[in-house]
């Protein structure tokens, strides 16, 4: 059964350009508010698989479009964008992870009134999975959306977009393309360059030093499993926002340098704490301030009905979870949970739990 779109603005039809993840996803969100999708893709068998998946049809789409949403690779999205524009009357966005660079290439292929229907978006979600069948209808629930309109762009143009992320369950955030583009050199393509950096280092480290890794070293370098041809192309389309952090970042790591050669603790200090400071900006749940919260570490048997044992106890104790990590104990049949709770709520979770029968600590 299908909802109502979330609002007017949004009626249909939609063609979709690229059915991987992103465009995928897209699809199978609009789909269950009953808007009607169109799939299309340089690859048949993405589009086979996708609209198999429910996210739309395959079939022609028709000549009176609503929005084309453009999610292709970032080398491809100025093209695929200015075609959208001169193909069809509507509204066109994009998934993509720059705003600048594609904006650029479409100013110089289209004219300003079919450039007025282009308002540029960027959804925060994702995976290191790729393709249609990594796709989800909830990919986007609760997640920021940049809406990223030009100078140029219609504010019915800005409108239909919008709807589009709050029809696909997320949240709306406004950006001039330039903003975006050193905003997410910032939060998202800062973060995998040094996650991938990290990660090299273990490349080609002595099996018996990675028998240590522990939580930390995998949520450090995880995001560092992303396809490397697709972050090539992101990274090369953001570089100049990105240069520009990343010399901040080698000045940061000289002062490290000297820290540590010169025995330094008080400036090695200084460099962790404002790591600190960082982590703590970081907006907390929905949004809002960050709260302090706490890790109590409970040791679960690593087979079939324990994880569940554990979320039944601890609902029953009435503890909201904010999150959860398990770390597997290589040397036994063990993982070890962080169940991650606001600080005041810590003490009696650890209590409750132990008095359970649990192997519990913070």
């Amino acid at each position: 059964m299908t909802g109502a779109p979330l609002t007017d603005d949004l009626t249909g039809p939609v063609l979709v350009v690229g059915a991987g993840l992103l465009g995928t996803s897209v699809g199978l969100a609009l789909r269950a508010r009953g808007v009607e999708v169109f799939l299309t893709d340089v690859n048949e068998e993405n589009v086979r698989t996708a609209s198999g998946l429910g996210a739309g049809s395959a079939a022609k789409h028709p000549a009176e479009l609503q929005l084309v949403v453009v999610a292709v690779p970032p080398d491809h999205l100025g093209p695929a964008i200015a075609a959208a524009l001169t193909d069809t009357r509507a509204v066109v966005t994009d998934v993509g992870s720059v705003k600048g660079a594609p904006l650029a290439e479409v100013r110089s292929a289209v004219p300003d009134a079919a450039l007025a229907r282009y308002v540029g978006s960027h959804p925060m979600a994702g995976s290191e999975r790729s393709g249609p069948l990594a796709a989800s209808s909830v990919l986007f629930d609760g997640r920021p959306w940049a809406v990223a309109p030009h100078a140029g762009s219609s504010e019915e143009a800005v409108a239909v977009v919008t709807a589009l992320v709050e029809a696909c369950g997320a949240t709306p955030f406004r950006f001039s393309p330039e903003e975006h583009d050193e905003a997410v050199a910032r939060t998202s393509h800062l973060p995998h360059v040094v996650a991938a950096l990290v990660a090299g280092a273990l490349a080609g480290a002595p099996p018996e030093h990675l028998v240590l890794s522990g939580q930390g070293v995998r949520d450090v370098t995880r995001i560092a499993a992303g396809d490397p041809r697709l972050w090539e192309q992101i990274l090369t389309a953001n570089a100049t926002a990105l240069t520009g952090l990343l010399r901040e970042v080698r000045s940061d790591l000289d002062g490290l340098l000297e820290a540590l050669e010169d025995g330094s603790r008080h400036d090695l200090g200084d460099i962790l704490g404002r790591g600190v400071a960082g982590t703590a900006a970081i907006p907390g749940k929905h949004g809002g301030p960050a709260v302090a919260e706490t890790g109590v570490f409970v040791a679960v048997p690593d087979h079939p009905g324990e994880l569940a044992r554990l979320f039944s106890d601890v609902g029953d104790i009435g503890v909201n979870v904010e999150d959860v990590r398990i770390d597997h104990d290589p040397g036994r049949p063990v993982g070890l949970v962080e169940l991650t709770v606001a600080t005041d709520r810590a003490e009696h979770l650890q209590h409750a739990l132990a008095g359970r029968g649990w192997s519990v600590h913070r």
